[in-house]
């Protein structure tokens, strides 16, 4: 498989999510985050997008949102568990195994993700994390863990000029959770759950001493 150009591509849609603004419809509002959907064009579900202004610089932001191993991510955003790295492709593009842990009272269990991951650098400060799911052969699915499938996902953070203190953040969720789960509460669980994501990013940013 050429998964560094399936991760491209990713970064690609991403891109092209964040500027389309047509069709998406507003399901969760808050003061600091506006949820979205629209159907996906890639499963028979939705994509989902984020939108908010965290108060912290952009490094800060990052830190806390970076796709690594050991990283923080897994210890604020309740809805990673564990965080492997299953090979590293070049500096920018690697294989990691997400785990989820039970969601939504118990009626989501324990899933387990497999992406090809690029993190991607543009010339105005703006940093992106963009994942699909792919298959590789040191992670077939595992007992005790539902197999999901991401599509093309990921976080944009996006420095705002004149306010250093200040990073716009896009996240895009479209995910195959897999298993019987009805629709309804996929649909709930999606726009609450990235308003709690926004809403622990920011706690977690604030935190932080100065990076």
């Amino acid at each position: 498989m050429d998964y560094e150009h399936k991760a491209k591509v990713v970064a690609e849609c991403l891109l092209s999510y964040k500027r389309d603004e047509s069709g998406w419809k507003v399901c969760k509002k808050s003061n600091d985050v506006v949820v979205s959907w629209r159907p996906s064009s890639e499963f028979p579900g939705n994509v989902y997008k984020g939108e908010g202004v965290v108060s912290g610089n952009l490094e800060k932001v990052w830190e806390c949102l970076k796709p690594v191993p050991n990283g923080l991510r897994v210890k604020w955003d309740s809805n990673v568990k564990r965080f492997e790295l299953l090979e590293q492709i070049t500096e920018d593009i690697s294989i990691c195994r997400t785990v989820t842990p039970s969601a939504a009272m118990g009626i989501i269990a324990p899933r387990d993700f497999v992406d090809v991951i690029l993190v991607k650098q543009y010339e105005d400060g703006t940093i992106s994390s963009n994942a699909t799911n792919v298959c590789h052969p040191s992670c077939p699915p595992q007992s005790g863990y539902v197999r999901g499938f991401n599509h093309r996902c990921g976080c944009i953070c996006v420095p705002i000029s004149g306010e250093p203190n200040k990073t716009q953040v896009f996240t895009f969720f479209q995910t195959d959770l897999g298993g019987l789960l009805p629709r309804t509460v996929v649909d709930s669980f999606f726009p609450s759950s990235m308003a709690e994501f926004y809403s622990n990013l920011a706690k977690t940013v604030k935190s932080l001493k100065d990076l």
